[in-house]
């Protein structure tokens, strides 16, 4: 598989991202392999946190978290997606698939031998990390679920996704820092758009980015849908806790949190969170706000 790698340069004095790189091999399914850059912070000895971020963002979404939830003496795991932030990208369209980033992000798990997981996922975080916990329940403890759904197509995504991802297609330069900026409601300095821009020198970096959109099951056929319903069965058996942190300010996933109150049984009484001010890229705009949310939770549902 061609790949490939954004140079270290791009990364260098990024705001509010002082976190040493960790790398690890995943096979690429064609003979090859892929690098994956992720974050390791806090005791290692700890009960993981594991942070999955979507579409167009990278790890650098959590900056504002991961020095709260490391304080509060956890482990942070935030891997950056196979075609984002610091991992390689390939260079095809066709070499990105929904399962192949499933298998990828197992390889990660599997690698880094992650046991007792609360899961925290926003935006294909969850996509990707809420297939992880239907297939290897008993490797998670909670789940925190950010502005996200596992859709299978059987349901109408809505305007506002449909509309983005015409933008995905047709805009003749994708702007990574730009649809972050559009997707948070509070103005974002340059530098930090900047910094959502930085693992993509140009436009052969982004076919990740531009392909994921078509990924979304948005019909009943599409390749993942059948995958993603064995993921419901398994979901609504789920009694582990399961919280809900959605923001007030996101067309989106608006309604996707009262879908998974009802069909998971781990979000019965668990206090379910409406984070204020803060658009699709929740992180961003209320970072300090979803890590305490975290906290709260897992003090709430010792293991």
């Amino acid at each position: 598989m061609e790949f490939l790698r954004t140079p270290d340069s791009r990364f260098a004095n990024l705001p509010g991202y002082a976190f040493s790189p960790h790398y690890l091999m995943v096979d690429d399914g064609e003979g090859g392999q892929l690098r994956v850059h992720y974050l390791d912070e806090g005791p290692a000895a700890a009960h993981p946190l594991l942070l999955m971020h979507g579409e167009p963002s990278w790890s650098y979404l959590y900056r504002k978290m991961i020095p709260i939830l490391v304080a509060a003496g956890h482990r942070v795991i935030a891997p950056d997606l196979i075609g984002f932030g610091r991992s390689d990208k390939p260079t095809r369209r066709e070499d990105y698939s929904y399962q192949r980033h499933v298998g990828w992000m197992q390889s990660v798990l599997d690698q880094l031998q992650l046991e007792r997981i609360t899961l925290v996922c926003q935006d294909w975080g969850g996509l990707l990390g809420l297939r992880l916990v239907a297939a290897h329940p008993e490797r998670f403890a909670r789940v925190v679920a950010a502005n996200t759904m596992l859709p299978t197509g059987d349901h109408n995504p809505g305007e506002a996704f449909k509309n983005w991802q015409k933008f995905s297609q047709e805009v003749p330069v994708f702007p990574a820092g730009g649809v972050i900026k559009g997707g948070t409601i509070n103005p974002l300095p340059q530098a930090v758009v900047d910094a959502y821009d930085a693992p993509y020198p140009d436009e052969r970096y982004k076919e990740g980015a531009r392909q994921f959109p078509l990924l979304v099951p948005t019909t009943p056929d599409n390749p993942a849908s059948a995958a993603n319903r064995a993921a419901w069965q398994v979901l609504g058996q789920w009694q582990k806790p399961f919280l809900t942190a959605f923001s007030d300010s996101d067309p989106v996933t608006a309604g996707g949190d009262k879908v998974m109150q009802k069909l998971i049984p781990g979000t019965r009484g668990q206090a379910h969170t409406t984070i204020v001010g803060a658009g699709h890229f929740l992180q961003e705009d209320q970072g300090e706000q979803l890590a305490e949310t975290v906290l709260r939770f897992i003090a709430a549902t010792p293991l």
